[in-house]
């Protein structure tokens, strides 16, 4: 009889493995995505949206791990959550994190989902009458109290912390102040490219930050070379304008009779002469 062993996997899986580990192993960008909670139709959309820019391929985790091992990126399998899928690309991973996390759409809460920031409900009125839901918003630590005959929240309320398990009792009150703090859509773990891996940390960039960190490096690398008298194409009509007033101002204090200073001399002189007239009382 033969030995027992471990059953020869179907031909059909290992073509799927050796064709998705071709595709990895040529690709420039591959991405670990999570589909956790993601419908159907949420997919169809982002894959519609990244059309010819990078395609999303799923199947099971374990021909997933097989075809990222054959094709030399192991690095990425420890990135491989409960229900993963692969994306592979030539766009630069930056773009495309920008792109996928474009594309979410804000979710009420369910009981055992994860908090992806701090969870805090705004202090201000709602529309929710008084009665029983004033007690299940205070069990969730929310600062509630009947004003104008409807529930409002007295001040901003924390009720979770990012990372924490969301719980029955406070998806419940979420949902019935209208709140939505979840999102539906794909979730990158990270994404490879020409050696290096960048991590969903390193990827989710707030745009306007970097903005306003680029403009005040701009306005403080202009203020030095002005101040530190060091010209450069950008700042050399500034500093002479700056050179110029000063030395006016010099000539003006020091009464140097020179051209762009004799005029402002007389003038301050014909000043002078009229506030002396107006004191000795002669004309």
């Amino acid at each position: 009889m033969p030995g027992k062993g471990r059953a020869e996997p179907r031909k059909e899986k290992v073509g799927e493995v050796e064709a998705l580990a071709g595709k990895l192993k040529h690709a420039k960008v591959v991405g670990v995505l999570s589909l956790h909670k993601m419908p159907a139709a949420a997919l169809q959309k982002i894959r519609n949206e990244l059309a010819g820019t990078a395609s999303i391929k799923v199947v099971r985790k374990n021909l997933i791990k097989l075809a990222l091992e054959s094709a030399g990126r192991s690095e990425l399998t420890g990135l491989l959550g409960s229900q993963p899928a692969i994306m592979v690309s030539d766009t630069n991973p930056f773009k495309l994190y920008r792109t996928i996390k474009r594309s979410k759409s804000p979710a009420s809460a369910k009981p055992g989902d994860v908090a992806p920031d701090d969870i805090i409900v705004p202090a201000g009125p709602t529309d929710i009458p008084p009665g029983p839901a004033i007690s299940a918003l205070t069990k969730v630590k929310i600062a509630a109290r009947v004003e104008g005959g409807k529930i409002a929240v007295a001040k901003d309320s924390p009720v979770a912390k990012m990372g924490e398990v969301i719980s029955a009792d406070l998806a419940s009150a979420l949902s019935m102040l209208k709140m939505q703090p979840m999102s539906v859509g794909l979730d990158v773990v990270g994404i490879w490219e020409n050696g290096t891996l960048y991590k969903k940390d390193v990827l989710d960039v707030d745009e306007d930050k970097v903005r306003a960190d680029f403009a005040s490096a701009i306005a403080n690398a202009f203020n030095l070379s002005v101040n530190a008298g060091w010209p450069t194409k950008q700042t050399i009509g500034i500093m002479l304008g700056k050179g110029f007033r000063e030395a006016k101002a010099l000539g003006l204090e020091a009464g140097i009779l020179d051209k762009g200073v004799i005029e402002d001399l007389l003038v301050r002189a014909q000043l002078q002469a009229k506030a002396l007239a107006q004191k000795t009382g002669t004309s």
